[in-house]
């Protein structure tokens, strides 16, 4: 089932962040068009087909990447302006404490525009809540401290971004037995970058069986072992775990692995910075959706109060063309970055 992705890219019209309300196109599908088709028509470009993906979520009726004939599909445009959202209840010495760390564009990171997406999100997540209070957000980089001690300790009330193991299936692991996951900020496509010259398709699951995939070293596996698919458990793959993304592009261009299944930020990210623009590119179909989470401790004495108001409030911000503001800007930024 898929689920609200990064969501709506639909026009923007009013505010000075804005993009110009004669950029935004509609395009009525017909028999064939596919994501990859319509985004190589309006961006020159099929690798950006997760533009209208995320920009029209809601039009897709259960499918992955099909939209149904007649669908009238929202394009979007990068914006020609960018401007970092104000923050009326972010004061220092504050009520509530919030913890996260940078180098981690473009969700958070001290250099990005207005501190990364997921920043700007829950602020404003924060100003729609029950009864607002006001709030501070306090950068640790070093991401190891962040649960333990600091979040676990009670440092801190909320902690952000964190992906959410599966608690159903793994109710041991540590972040599901001593924390609270807010509802999904946003949620992630986890691509598999392969070669260009490489032949590997990704239809169906089978399709991935005997292949060498590489994911760095301490980052989740979830994905790959999940009900109905247990490509590890059942050995249906090899998974090299490699000391980092560099490292796993690395083996991908020797040969040693078939593709590199990272979320699509970071993989496209390490292909400009690497210099792999051309030699390497994304498989169409994700391997999985992962969301990005507020955190809060189960020994917090408000914990669950705390989740309920953060809950309450993101659910009003994603009803909000706010919510779409502050994606598409940091989307747009993104893209820019990287071409």
């Amino acid at each position: 089932m898929i689920k609200r992705v990064l969501l709506s890219l639909i026009t923007l019209c009013a505010a000075p962040m804005a993009w110009a309300e004669d950029c935004v196109q509609t395009h009525v599908v017909q028999d064939g068009d596919t994501v990859f088709s319509i985004a190589e028509t309006y961006f020159g470009d099929h690798q950006k087909w997760s533009l209208i993906y995320y920009g029209n979520q809601g039009k897709l009726n259960g499918s992955l990447l099909q939209f149904a004939p007649g669908t009238e599909l929202n394009i979007p445009c990068l914006p020609n302006m960018k401007k970092a959202d104000a923050t009326p209840l972010q004061q220092d010495d504050a009520e509530m404490k919030l913890l996260t760390g940078s180098n981690y564009a473009p969700f958070t990171d001290r250099d990005w525009l207005g501190q990364g997406m997921v920043t700007e999100l829950v602020n404003a997540a924060l100003e729609n809540t029950p009864n607002p209070v006001s709030y501070s957000i306090t950068w640790e980089d070093d991401w190891s401290k962040h649960l333990f001690p600091k979040l676990d300790g009670k440092e801190f009330d909320m902690g952000f971004p964190w992906l959410r193991p599966d608690c159903e299936k793994d109710r041991d692991n540590e972040r599901c037995a001593n924390f609270h996951f807010s509802d999904p900020l946003v949620e992630l496509l986890i691509l598999v970058f392969k070669r260009t010259d490489a032949p590997f398709t990704f239809d169906s699951d089978a399709d991935i069986h005997g292949k060498t995939l590489c994911r760095p070293a301490g980052y989740f596996t979830h994905d790959l072992d999940r009900d109905g698919r247990e490509w590890l458990t059942k050995q249906l793959i090899t998974l090299v775990q490699a000391e980092s993304p560099d490292a796993c592009f690395e083996l991908l261009m020797q040969g040693k692995v078939d593709g590199v299944t990272i979320n699509e930020f970071l993989g496209w990210t390490k292909v400009k910075e690497l210099g792999l623009k051309g030699a390497v590119e994304p498989l169409k179909r994700p391997l999985s959706i992962e969301g990005l989470h507020v955190i809060i401790s189960k020994k917090h004495w408000r914990g669950t109060t705390h989740l309920y108001r953060f809950n309450a409030g993101l659910q009003e911000l994603k009803k909000s063309k706010r919510y779409d503001e502050i994606v598409s800007k940091h989307l747009g930024a993104f893209w820019s970055n990287i071409e």
